[in-house]
């Protein structure tokens, strides 16, 4: 990494140096590059798999937050369910609960994320096969890809079961998620739907 490249830093507060990637099957397709704020505008959309090459784990992580229905409601400001349009709004309250992160656990929030992603990555899942008009569940496992992309919907799924109770603030919320999914401790839903889904697949085999 050049000199440049090891002064930029997340919201310029946390370094992309020393970040440990523990699932070395998912290294390839989590970017690490480093950005101040993690925000492309939609430049990769529409230009296929440049998500993994092109875009931030980070920035991943916040637009799955976007998704409708999820957590909108309970980011300051908004009115809606939906969180169309309030990336920035969104952006700070990542930026709280990266830093609830860093007092609560020690660790570099970027380090905490990344841990959490490769604890909710389920390794088998269940397809559908038919044969001659019948149709049967059969275990098959994941690709790298997939597995990044169901671990960042676990997570978020989690994150916005858990700001819909309204008990904690939504910063909170995701900082707590995220800690509990890089310990792998059950009490993450992220964690508990990742086994659930194993253990499915295995009896499935």
């Amino acid at each position: 990494m050049s000199k440049a490249k090891k002064d930029i830093k997340l919201f310029n507060k946390w370094s992309y140096q020393d970040i440990e990637v523990k699932d070395w099957t998912i290294e390839n397709y989590i970017n690490l590059k480093p950005v101040i704020i993690p925000h492309t505008a939609g430049r990769h959309e529409h230009k296929r798999f440049w998500k993994t090459s092109k875009i931030s784990i980070i920035e991943r992580f916040v637009n799955r937050l976007l998704a409708p229905g999820f957590i909108g409601s309970k980011i300051k400001g908004h009115k809606s369910s939906y969180s169309s349009g309030k990336k920035s709004k969104l952006l700070r309250n990542i930026e709280n609960a990266f830093t609830l992160l860093e007092l609560n656990t020690g660790e570099n929030p970027i380090q905490v994320l990344i841990d959490a992603i490769c604890n909710s990555a389920p390794r088998e899942e269940v397809t559908k096969i038919a044969m001659g008009g019948i149709s049967y569940s059969s275990a098959v496992d994941v690709s790298p890809q997939r597995r990044i992309d169901l671990a960042i919907k676990y997570l978020v799924q989690a994150i916005g079961s858990s700001s819909h109770s309204g008990e904690r603030a939504f910063a909170e919320n995701i900082s707590r998620e995220l800690a509990l999914a890089a310990q792998d401790n059950l009490e993450s839903k992220a964690v508990k739907r990742k086994d659930e889904i194993e253990r499915i697949a295995v009896s499935a085999r």
